[in-house]
């Protein structure tokens, strides 16, 4: 593997840089100077480099963590889409409404209405109305991982994927094979979101180290209940419920002692949420 100059590594860890101040600062709107002192780069360039190295404008990262936390607040809670709206960063409804559709495909009203874009009921209401998910036990691969750690929130994590895909780009550490990986310990329905624990996570290519602040976690081969997921990240909680509650009674078998994880088979960036395609890995005894 052909390693990237040092001069793309250390960009990489300044691009990472702000955007760990983005994820500090969610209520703020961003300014370039900030952005680019946390960076420590030239506010003239600025721009070009976290673009070569995000895939996406700072712009469009903040537009794209906020609409999905959005989202889960309106499947989540009963805060009221003016308020969802002004967390989200717009100055009105109108415009928060917009931007809604266009990334969601319904407006927020809608979407909250509706349960979501594929919306999970309770098989026990009503069977006819119920989502089914296809289950497949499978062999799950050991993994060298580089992992940043996240505390609060899993809608929050996000944050921790862009910053990691930024230090593998600058590694030149992403490949066809590189797996994309989120462990999640606790269960969101009775641990407290600000103590939640959960990391993000690449697949490393063999013989490479993970990129600082990242770090190592091997994860052992092992067994899963893996269930395929499209959707929006913000309604994968529906399903996990359906998982634990209606499919694992059922099947016999027993969890094992290590976290639930989600395995992000296509570029959130590039495609729709309504595209968006995860396998939720159940680890089995």
């Amino acid at each position: 593997m052909t390693n990237k100059p040092p001069t793309l590594r250390d960009y990489a860890r300044r691009v990472q840089r702000a955007m760990a101040w983005l994820a500090a600062h969610p209520g703020r709107e961003p300014r370039l100077e900030e952005l680019a002192a946390a960076a420590a780069f030239s506010p003239c360039h600025f721009h070009r480099i976290y673009r070569l190295l995000a895939g996406e404008t700072p712009a469009e990262t903040v537009a794209r963590q906020r609409l999905s936390l959005a989202a889960a607040a309106l499947l989540k809670s009963r805060t009221p889409v003016a308020a969802v709206a002004k967390a989200a960063g717009y100055g009105s409804v109108a415009a928060f409404t917009r931007a809604f559709r266009a990334q969601f495909g319904l407006p927020p009203a809608a979407y909250r209405l509706q349960g979501g874009i594929s919306p999970v009921r309770p098989i026990r209401s009503n069977p006819e109305e119920t989502r089914m998910f296809d289950v497949t036990i499978r062999p799950s691969p050991a993994m060298r991982l580089a992992v940043l750690p996240h505390q609060g929130p899993y809608d929050t994590i996000a944050a921790r994927f862009d910053e990691l895909g930024a230090l593998a780009a600058g590694h030149a550490l992403e490949t066809e094979e590189t797996r994309w990986i989120g462990l999640y310990w606790d269960d969101p329905q009775t641990v407290p979101a600000a103590e939640l624990r959960s990391a993000a996570g690449f697949s490393l290519p063999e013989g490479a180290q993970p990129p600082a602040p990242a770090t190592l976690t091997d994860v052992p081969a092992m067994t899963v209940a893996a269930l395929r997921f499209k959707g929006p990240y913000a309604e994968l909680e529906a399903a996990y419920t359906w998982l634990y509650r209606e499919w694992l009674p059922q099947s016999g078998r027993e969890p094992a002692d290590h976290p639930a994880m989600e395995h992000y088979l296509n570029d959130c960036r590039a495609l729709p949420p309504a595209e968006w395609v995860t396998d939720i890995l159940l680890p089995l005894k």
